[in-house]
């Protein structure tokens, strides 16, 4: 899998990592008519059993009539010691009557024994091509993408936005009350949310307020291997969970901690810097 935290890979523990990628597979409700300039520019860290093991970025800006994502970040402390690695990602897409229309999506991860790259473009939720360089392997195991796997779908980055329907604040209940198909260019799955409770959040510098805590659950779909044991873990998962804060001056809601058991220890992706800078009342569609 590859999304926003793909820009903070932990080559040497792939369990974690493949935990840690749901942190950027929030879901995305239906669109607004009416939206609002904004910039986040934002800092995560990530910890295994408390132990600090990766540091990103992740900038975001929405216009009147387009947005883009995008991050970057690698491993820290011990576990850089072991096995070093690097990523980025971006999104870029249109903002059409309030909802976020992604049209490409680009992804890298560098370590020490290789570096991939993955490419998506899309129109209107339908993806028109995406490749990996260099391609992966073949394998007979793995459960076939088709088509219709490929329609309605969201690129990882966008899909880390979550947008709230109606006029009542975002930050509530409502939020967790959805569920979307995504692709990340390898394999397609379904995620869905459910309310867990509400609980205040403070940034070491930025957002300090209420968020609202979902319930992430996993499901494969296709362009998986059946057998991997990370994907079955994955799968089983009922304690995943994921604090949302919102963008300021919109109705978009983004990741701001996420917390995932694994064999290891609590896996933690959690913002230290959240800074949401919003501008001027976008036009109504």
């Amino acid at each position: 899998m590859t999304d926003f935290t793909s820009a903070l890979p932990w080559p040497g523990l792939r369990a974690v990592r493949m935990s840690l990628v749901l942190a950027g597979l929030a879901l995305s409700a239906v669109p607004q008519t009416a939206f609002a300039q904004s910039r986040l520019e934002a800092v995560y860290e990530a910890s295994l059993a408390g132990i600090p093991v990766g540091k990103g970025a992740w900038t975001i800006d929405i216009g009147d009539d387009q947005y883009s994502a995008s991050a970057f970040g690698g491993t820290s402390g011990l576990l850089k010691a072991f096995s070093g690695g690097s990523g980025t990602g971006a999104a870029q897409g249109k903002v059409v009557n309030g909802a976020l229309v992604a049209t490409n999506y680009q992804a890298s991860t560098t370590t020490s024994k290789k570096t991939e790259a993955i490419h998506i473009t899309l129109s209107n939720g339908t993806v028109k091509e995406f490749g990996i360089d260099p391609p992966p392997p073949i394998d007979p195991d793995r459960i076939p993408l088709t088509d219709a796997h490929k329609k309605n779908v969201y690129d990882p980055m966008t899909a880390s936005l979550l947008r709230v329907p109606g006029t009542a604040d975002p930050v509530g209940p409502d939020a967790c009350h959805t569920g979307a198909a995504v692709f990340d260019g390898r394999m397609r799955y379904d995620l869905k949310l459910d309310f867990k409770r509400m609980e205040f959040v403070k940034a070491e510098k930025g957002y300090r307020g209420l968020a609202v805590v979902c319930a992430v659950y996993f499901t494969p779909v296709a362009g998986y291997i059946p057998d991997r044991p990370v994907i079955k873990y994955l799968a089983a998962q009922r304690n995943i969970e994921i604090s949302f804060a919102p963008l300021a001056g919109t109705r978009i809601l983004v990741p701001f901690r996420m917390m995932v058991p694994t064999p290891l220890g609590t896996a933690m992706l959690e913002a230290v810097q959240f800074v949401t800078l919003p501008s001027h009342v976008a036009k109504t569609q």
